[in-house]
């Protein structure tokens, strides 16, 4: 629907993009600003390698639930949401970390190439709630579409297996890295 009205009424989007309330476009800022700070090489502590997977994962739970909590789908939503994100997660598991990722035990903090694949994911997660809420307003009806209802549960999942998946990896690299002894360890000193 949105982009049928878009292609056949360009003027819409500007109305669209107008009535959307301000504090959205500071969100997406924000979330940009975090994508664009892992598309260079850079160090990364496992706080944060575990707080921002989850906090988009929040971010994908509140879209789900702002879109279908009220459609009587909840249930059948969060259920497709935990599926889609259980089976990327599954189909992902044996790879390894990102090429070139370095995991230093004794500070606790990782060595990172630069990736735009944790930008793509944030700008997708946005769109599809900012795009979901907008078919909403346009079309209220479709919170009771059961298509569309598991459909975008599924693709929220699939950013959330995503997300986890990388985190997952990057845990497994730090479990498996031993602190490496300091150099005169095991001297008798003279």
């Amino acid at each position: 629907m949105l982009i049928q009205l878009i292609t056949q009424h360009p003027q819409a989007l500007g109305q669209i993009i107008g009535n959307t309330p301000r504090w959205v476009w500071g969100l997406l800022a924000a979330l940009l600003w975090l994508g664009f700070s892992q598309v260079l090489p850079r160090s990364v502590g496992l706080r944060r390698v575990t707080v921002m997977p989850l906090a988009m994962t929040v971010f994908s739970a509140y879209g789900l639930a702002t879109a279908f909590g009220a459609s009587g789908w909840l249930t059948q939503t969060v259920g497709m949401w935990l599926l889609a994100a259980a089976a990327v997660l599954l189909l992902t598991w044996g790879r390894s970390a990102p090429a070139g990722t370095r995991y230093d035990a004794a500070t606790r903090r990782f060595q990172m190439p630069g990736s735009w694949m944790p930008l793509a994911l944030i700008v997708g997660i946005f769109l599809t709630k900012y795009i979901v809420g907008v078919e909403l307003a346009l079309q209220p009806t479709l919170v009771r579409d059961t298509a569309f209802a598991l459909g975008i549960a599924s693709l929220y999942g699939v950013f959330t297996g995503l997300f986890l998946a990388r985190a997952s990896r990057l845990w497994r690299l730090a479990l498996r890295t031993r602190p490496s002894a300091p150099a005169d360890a095991g001297q008798i000193p003279t």
